[in-house]
């Protein structure tokens, strides 16, 4: 690993920072998770959209994926990887790069309507497999789960079709990410887990064979007992971030990348840093302290090993689209000054990974993302 020096001596403007120690243990514990569950791990990818990265889970046994679009799927196919499921729903006017993928890998698609399915196959030229997307609860997308005759309907269209083969039933439970305690991500999952069953049960009964995928951070961390689900398909987990950390989703050491930030100006009046890292960087996505203030990110020091414990006073309070402003501790405050650098915890790890599109590893990487 470098020294604190030599990193900084690296950083002239935002650039996000990774811990690979932190990267390599989070996917352990979920690939050992599984394996002890008995499950199928395919994590999502969107969180970090690096083949470099996608390598150090392949390197720990993961061969099946998650992303969220087309283009993603096409990055992480021409860098070898086989088996990968699009978990967003068709777009139908990506027909022709469907079926550029479809040729080249075991392809896994969302459907939720007998009227996409019938379209789809039209212009279908290999095979394909078609999931189910069941809304157990966000309410964002997806059949809902107590619809069991617009199921059966799709169901028995995919197996219809000529192109698409029928696995399973797959679902996001996202509405753990607005859950206030563990115990109401436990809750969420095995309420999850359980409605899923019932509707392979109804198909059971209609003679067909439904597989259960679930996929959210929270409930796949939280969950001691997996349940009779056959994958699970967390993404954020491989880096963390402040929300789930307020969820209970991880420890802070287990948070593995913060947006190294220049400071550009100092208001000792008001006890505030103004540093070059906006919108564009961190995205605006917020949290609310007790008093119901938002801010935007945790403050950190660059230490030896990366970054230390953020303070809990301090803290990103105004974002623009390149300037940041900090309300910070005597402590911090009085221990910078105008060109040093500090850390930011950002709240949804995901978002601000995608906006930096890139990273620099704290042993002096550069590790690039995917291009679209």
């Amino acid at each position: 690993m470098m020294t604190n020096t030599d990193l900084v001596q690296q950083i002239e403007k935002p650039t996000l920072l990774l811990d690979r120690t932190r990267v390599l243990a989070n996917i352990h514990r979920m690939v050992d998770k599984a394996n002890r569950g008995g499950v199928r791990l395919r994590p999502h990818f969107k969180t970090h959209q690096s083949a470099i990265i996608g390598e150090w889970f392949r390197e720990q046994g993961v061969s099946a994926i998650t992303v969220s679009s087309v283009d993603m799927a096409d990055y992480f196919a021409r860098h070898n990887w086989q088996d990968i499921t699009i978990a967003f729903p068709v777009n139908l006017r990506q027909t022709q790069a469907i079926n550029n993928l479809a040729r080249q890998v075991r392809l896994n698609l969302l459907f939720e309507s007998a009227g996409v399915v019938a379209k789809l196959d039209t212009y279908l030229k290999a095979k394909v497999g078609a999931w189910l997307k069941i809304d157990t609860g966000y309410q964002r997308s997806g059949i809902d789960w107590n619809n069991l005759n617009l199921i059966g309907e799709v169901v028995t269209a995919i197996q219809g079709s000529r192109w698409l083969e029928f696995q399973g039933l797959l679902t996001h439970a996202g509405h753990t990410y607005t859950t206030a305690s563990p115990e109401e991500v436990i809750n969420i999952y095995q309420d999850t887990e359980s409605r899923l069953r019932r509707v392979q049960h109804y198909l059971r009964g209609e003679g067909v064979n439904a597989a259960i995928s679930v996929g959210d951070t929270p409930g796949c961390s939280l969950a001691t007992d997996l349940g009779a689900v056959d994958e699970i398909r967390p993404g954020n987990f491989v880096f963390f971030d402040l929300s789930q950390l307020e969820i209970g989703s991880c420890r802070e050491r287990d948070i593995a990348v913060a947006l190294a930030c220049p400071i550009v100006a100092k208001h000792p009046e008001r006890k505030q840093l103004v540093i070059y890292g906006g919108a564009v960087h961190l995205s605006k996505e917020s949290l609310r302290d007790k008093q119901g203030s938002a801010y935007f990110g945790r403050v950190s020091l660059l230490s030896e090993d990366g970054w230390s414990l953020f303070s809990q006073a301090s803290r990103v309070v105004s974002l623009s689209q390149e300037h940041g402003l900090i309300t910070a501790d005597t402590e911090i405050f009085d221990s910078v000054a105008v060109g040093d650098v500090v850390a930011i915890i950002p709240v949804h790890s995901c978002l601000t990974a995608n906006l930096m599109g890139r990273y620099l590893s704290l042993d002096g990487e550069q590790i690039d993302m995917a291009k679209y």
